[in-house]
Formats: structure tokens, sequence, C-alpha cells
């Protein structure tokens, strides 16, 4: 994983929270895990209780909702979606356009292999791109939008 020391982080489809808890465990600022499940979310709650004066919060919502609300900026956003829902195109709209994303703010992404990334933000510049037997991650870096 890059170095996210200091930076606020967002990790949207939480799941297990382990991308979440990575960020947490090499000294993020702050860490923000969206799950939709309930009993998943009360789970990832618990699990974070364990870590004493951990900056984390776990918010139960699905994603897309969530993205519609007021933002602050994040320096890193993980997006690992559930597989065969399509879910990508929109989320990645939404983290653009309602001000998710701090510049220069680096954005992970894991996807089952074949899948065809959605257009993506002409200013969102591929960093890493690598396959792990029916998973894809890639990493971009937002450039800074000039006005």
């Amino acid at each position: 994983m890059f170095d996210i020391r200091d930076r606020r982080c967002l990790d949207l489809f939480a799941g297990s929270g382990s991308l979440g808890f990575e960020a947490l465990s090499r000294y993020a600022a702050d860490v923000v895990m969206v799950e939709k499940d309930a009993a998943v979310a009360a789970q990832l709650k618990r699990n974070l209780a364990t870590l004493p004066a951990a900056p984390g919060t776990v918010v139960q919502a699905d994603a897309e909702q969530y993205l519609q609300q007021a933002a602050t900026p994040f320096d890193v956003v993980f997006l690992d979606p559930p597989f065969h829902q399509a879910l990508l195109p929109r989320v990645c709209e939404l983290l653009e356009t309602h001000g998710w994303l701090a510049d220069e703010a680096l954005i992970y992404i894991e996807r089952e292999q074949g899948l065809a990334l959605p257009t993506l933000p002409r200013h969102w510049r591929l960093h890493k791109d690598k396959q792990a037997g029916q998973v894809s991650y890639q990493l971009y870096q937002r450039e800074q939008v000039k006005t």
C-alpha cells in the first residue's frame, strides 16, 4: 500500500473493513468506512471499538446516497464495490462532482477482471495497474483541477 500517513481516507463499500483498517494501521489521520449492510456495519463498529483511540468512523449507508450529501474532501478513496453490480460509474461521478476528492487525491479501484472501467474524469491519471487472479486493481491520482 502507498503512504497514507496523516491522510483522510474514505473506504466505500467497506465490507470486512480490510482497506480501512489497513489505512488505520498505517497512521491515517482519519478513516470513514461506509457499508450498506447493517449487520456488517455493526461488526465494523465493534471491531473499530477494539482499537484504542483509532481515528475512524463507520457509517451504515448506501454509498451512492452517502456521496450525495455535503462533502469534506478526502486524500485517499478506496473503491471495492460488490462484483457484477455496475456501481463504479455512478460512484466515480459522484466523487468528482460532489467535492469528495482533495486535489491530488489517490483513488484505489478494485474490480472483477474483465469488467471495463467506466469513463473516468480526464484528470484522473493512472498510477498503477495490477491483476491477481480474477481481480484487477488500479490506483489513480487526481490532478489538481484548474478553475
